[in-house]
């Protein structure tokens, strides 16, 4: 059993001499940088993507392995939609977690544009935001049309209405 299984997992103090607030950040295009440096380590970079959580208590953004957790900020959106695909009448999102998951285009807030221009989808059953990278979003270009003024994405043989 790892102790974050623990139900006071989130109680425990930080260790000792150590404090649970850190100056580890999550900026705007997805980078993690500590102390004001990227993050480099390809593997590093790439878990702290998987420790991605929001603290039960108080609901600030944490970065949790199982064996411990700390705060960290974060600048936009917490995860990112690294691209898009189709399946079927669905289109997923590849997410900077490496995880992917169906989007779901038929929430009113589902889905809203940044004042970037940038799109942004609610995920993980809507506990969380990403951003769509430029990439991501350019994967969109075959299902984009517009239905009375609006940007739309048809997919399914249905338009949802995005941003």
């Amino acid at each position: 059993m790892k102790p974050g299984d623990h139900p006071e997992f989130f109680h425990f103090p930080a260790p000792e001499g150590r404090s649970r607030e850190s100056t580890i950040r999550l900026d705007a295009s997805g980078t993690f940088t500590h102390d004001g440096e990227v993050v480099l380590h390809p593997g590093l970079a790439q878990a702290m993507h998987t420790w991605i959580r929001r603290h039960p208590d108080d609901g600030r953004y944490i970065l949790s392995n199982g064996y411990d957790w700390t705060y960290f900020t974060v600048d936009d959106a917490p995860f990112t939609v690294r691209s898009v695909r189709r399946d079927g009448d669905h289109l997923v999102l590849a997410l900077s977690d490496a995880t992917e998951e169906e989007w779901d285009l038929t929430g009113p807030q589902s889905t809203r544009t940044g004042p970037d221009g940038a799109l942004y989808a609610k995920v993980k059953r809507g506990a969380f935001e990403a951003k769509f990278t430029t990439h991501a979003q350019g994967k969109l270009a075959p299902f984009l049309e517009e239905v009375d003024g609006s940007p739309c994405v048809r997919v399914g043989g249905a338009a949802h209405a995005v941003g």
